[in-house]
Parts: structure tokens; C-alpha cells; sequence
């Protein structure tokens, strides 16, 4: 931990699930649709998997994640699902599911007002993304909202160096909940800020990050008594 050299930002740099978005009041609807769907379909012929295992995946590029749930499908039943969870993951959202962590909205908002350009680096698909930050109201606050399936980056360290590059960010946060949120800020020299309120992952995926978040509004501090490089 680094936490009393933090310096103030150009940028902040969010992850998406588990960071921003509290994923499981969205998905886990949307994984039983979808198992539902692909045996209907003559796909998937086993149980659905539990919930949890998909949760944990979370962070993963896509094709990573049905290789982790269900490494015995077919690649038709592994595309199959691609198009099934975007399609009832944007189903949801427009009908209102899914939730934001709380203060999530007010806290972008005030970092806004500071003059912080802020940032989404996911390794999600470009509409969910982009569902998520419009359906729940946050899309005006980002200068950027970046993912894996608009960029075809096979890393969230990629990703990151792009945003990076196509903004001339010289200093930034990266904010996340996984070991690949702590990687994406590190491999780019940035400091790394690790959601510890987030329960997908396991904790010790965050033991290199420099600070730990137990709550979201804590950014708030950590950006006003930061220091100016």
C-alpha cells in the first residue's frame, strides 16, 4: 500500500461490474434465462450452473467466462449465449433492473465538478457498457466509456494504454474490484484503487492495489486530500 503518496489525477479510470455496477441485481435473472433458453434450444442439455460461478467470472473477456461455466459446451452453445446475455442483459436494463452501488452517481457527479475526467475500462461487451451508463443515468459523466468488444483488446491492460493514448491522459487512477483492474493500472504506471465492497471476486485479488475502497464515497477523500504533483 501507497495510499499517503497518492497524488491527484487528470483522470479516474472505472471498471465497470462490481465497481460501478452491482451486477447481481441484473444478471441473476438474466443466467437463468439464458440456461433456460439454451436447453430449450437442445444447446445446453445439463443444469443450469449456479449463479455464483458466473459472478465470480466476472472481469473475464466473455468467451473466458462460458469456458469457466461451462467447459464442456459446444462453441454454437458458447456463441449461443453471447447473444442471449447481451440481448436479456439489455432487455432488463430497459425494463429498470439492475442497480448502481450506492452513491455511485453523487460521487462521479462531485468528482466531475472538481475537473477529474472520468473514465469506464471494461472488458464487457460495447452495448452493455454502454446500456449500463445510459439506462442508470451516469453516461454524461464520462469523457469515455471504453470496452473489450468495441476495442477487440485481448487485456483490460490494452484497453487501458488505448484510453490512455486517445485521451493524452498523463496521470490517472485505475478503480476496480479484480486482480485484472490492479494489472490494467500497474502495467500502465498508474495507481490503483481496489473496491473492497464488492463481493465477486476474492479478496487477495487486491492485495497490490495501493488503496482499498470500502465504500464508494471514500474517493471523494482521497482525491481532496491527495496532493498536487
Amino acid at each position: 500500500m501507497s495510499e499517503d503518496k497518492l497524488t491527484k489525477p487528470e483522470a479516474i479510470i472505472f471498471d465497470m461490474d462490481g465497481t460501478l455496477f452491482e451486477t447481481e441485481t441484473l444478471l441473476v435473472r438474466v443466467h437463468q434465462r439464458l440456461f433456460e433458453t439454451l436447453r430449450e434450444e437442445k444447446l445446453y442439455l445439463n443444469e443450469t450452473p449456479p449463479v455464483d460461478k458466473l459472478l465470480s467470472c466476472l472481469g473475464m473477456l466473455l468467451e473466458d467466462i462460458w469456458r469457466q461455466i461451462m467447459p464442456d459446451s459446444s462453441e454454437a452453445a458458447r456463441r449461443r449465449a453471447d447473444v442471449l446475455m447481451l440481448q436479456y442483459e439489455l432487455e432488463g436494463l430497459k425494463a429498470g433492473e439492475g442497480e448502481l452501488y450506492p452513491y455511485v452517481e453523487q460521487t462521479l457527479a462531485a468528482l466531475k465538478e472538481r475537473g477529474v475526467k472520468l473514465f469506464v475500462a471494461s472488458n464487457g461487451l460495447e452495448a452493455y457498457v454502454k446500456g449500463v451508463a445510459l439506462h442508470k443515468g451516469i453516461a454524461a459523466l464520462f469523457d469515455g466509456l471504453y470496452s473489450a468488444g468495441e476495442y477487440g483488446t485481448s487485456s483490460k491492460v490494452d484497453l487501458v494504454a488505448k484510453l490512455l493514448s486517445d485521451h493524452g491522459v498523463g496521470s490517472a487512477w485505475m478503480v476496480g474490484d479484480r486482480s485484472s483492474d490492479v494489472e490494467a493500472g500497474k502495467g500502465n504506471g498508474l495507481t490503483t484503487i481496489g473496491c473492497a465492497y464488492a463481493s465477486y471476486g476474492k479478496r487477495n485479488e487486491l492485495e497490490d492495489a495501493d488503496v482499498l475502497l470500502s465504500d464508494f464515497r471514500e474517493l471523494i477523500d482521497r482525491y481532496d486530500q491527495a496532493s498536487i504533483s
